[in-house]
Order: C-alpha cells, then structure tokens, then sequence
C-alpha cells in the first residue's frame, strides 16, 4: 500500500528535524556513551530520535514508533515508524561523512517508505512503494551488471560477521569484481544509484534495515535474506542488498553454496 501525501510529506520533516539535530555535534567533542550491547551512543543520536518522534506524536498521535534508542510505542498500529537517528555512530564519531539517519514506514508490518538522509553531504533517497526512487529529488535506478564477476560489493565491517556467515562472505567475494568496507546505511544508497551492485551484512535489526527496502526496490534492486526470503521483523539478520534479480539469483546461489 502506497503511504497517502501526509506521511510522506512528514518522512521529509523527520530527516530535516533529524539534521538540525544532528548537524551541531559534527566533528566536536562530544561525550560517547556506551550502550548496554557496547555500541556507541551520542547526544546526536538521542537528540534526533527525540525529534522525530515529537513531529509524529504532534502530526500522526495514531501511528506507532519503534526507535533505536527509545524503543517502541504503539507498535501493533496499522503505520509503524521505524528511526535509526545516526547508523554509522562509529563513523559519526569518526567524524567521517558516512553516516546516515534512517526512516522508515511500516504498512501491517511491510516497508513501503524509507528515507536514507546523510546531514553532511546534503544527501537524501527516498523510497516510496509503487513509486521510483528519488535521490535529492531526482529518479535513479540501480547498476544493470548481469554478472558477479562484473560486481562491487560493500559491508559495514568484518567484526559483525560470525565464523559461518565470514565463509559465506568470503565464497561471495571470490566471485565478484572488488569489496569494500564500510558505509553502514549509506552502502545502500550507493548501491541505489549504481555505485554498488551488492550489499551484504550480518546482525542488522529492523530499524537498521527497514528504511532500506522501499529505496532499494524502487530504484530497481532486490533486498532480502541470505536466502532470498523476506525480510521483516523476526528476520535473522542477514541482509543481501542486490542492483537486480540476475545478480540476486546469483549471490544467493553463492552464499549457499558456503553454507
């Protein structure tokens, strides 16, 4: 189901509010607080989910929020917001331009919008179910390579992969053209306009994954689990972002073959 103007007219409101929160913490020496899972976590970030969840609370009271850093709020509504403030907080830190604020919408549970917003670059795809993906406002589509042989591919890092799924990784990435690490969330938009024919990654959760979807496959690509099933809520973690379904069939085909 397509998200009537309102919510997408808010999606953007979010990724601005998200920014102007963001945007003053860049590259200063902000404290760094670790979490109970020992990630890192910023005023940046808590200051940005705060945000947007304020703007849904004033805009949409009815719609559910599920929210890296504050949790969940109503999540059994029929439209869920799902916020990742800063993917890339190492990055962030880092002070490294990579990072990005993550914003999806959950119809009965299914993604049909996702924004991917970086602050720092002015960049932002929006990705909307029966519509094509935009990015600064422009369509884009993703690479047309029918082979691995002829593919880039991306991760975040080596350390969120487990023992099996670095074999599997591994078997992948003898087949295609080059890797690269890191990027977090902001892989996916590369991959959305081309730069990119695969994504691959280990331990995501739904707000790290769900704003990806709608952009991924308006643009054109394929986005779903090691084993070519569905992604959502309970899935396992394993997330395989691909330009188009020639190449799906054969990273999946790779990564089995691993298994």
């Amino acid at each position: 189901m397509t998200p009537d103007s309102s919510r997408i007219a808010l999606a953007q409101r979010l990724a601005e509010a998200a920014r102007a929160a963001i945007l003053p913490h860049y590259r200063s020496r902000l404290d760094v607080i670790a979490k109970d899972d020992a990630s890192p976590v910023t005023l940046a970030d808590r200051g940005a989910e705060q945000a947007m969840r304020e703007l849904i609370e004033a805009h949409l009271p009815q719609d559910g929020i599920i929210g890296e850093e504050y949790g969940k709020q109503r999540e059994d509504a029929e439209w869920v917001w799902v916020l990742d403030p800063v993917d890339g907080t190492k990055s962030f830190i880092c002070g490294r331009p990579t990072f990005v604020s993550l914003i999806g919408l959950l119809h009965r549970g299914v993604p049909v919008l996702g924004v991917i917003d970086q602050a720092v670059l002015d960049e932002r795809w929006v990705g909307v179910t029966g519509r094509p993906t935009t990015f600064n406002g422009s369509p884009i589509s993703t690479s047309q390579a029918d082979t691995l042989a002829l593919s880039r591919l991306g991760s975040t890092g080596p350390e969120y992969f487990t023992v099996a799924g670095s074999a599997s990784l591994a078997a992948l990435v003898r087949q295609t053209r080059f890797m690269q690490w890191g990027g977090d969330g902001y892989l996916y938009g590369q991959l959305a306009f081309g730069g990119l024919e695969l994504v691959v990654e280990e331990g995501l959760k739904l707000h790290d994954f769900a704003a990806l979807i709608p952009v991924i496959e308006g643009a054109g690509g394929v986005m779903t689990d090691w084993e070519g099933g569905r992604l959502d809520a309970n899935s396992a973690g394993r997330v395989l972002a691909v330009a188009n379904r020639t190449l799906h069939a054969q990273a999946v085909a790779a990564l089995r073959g691993a298994a």
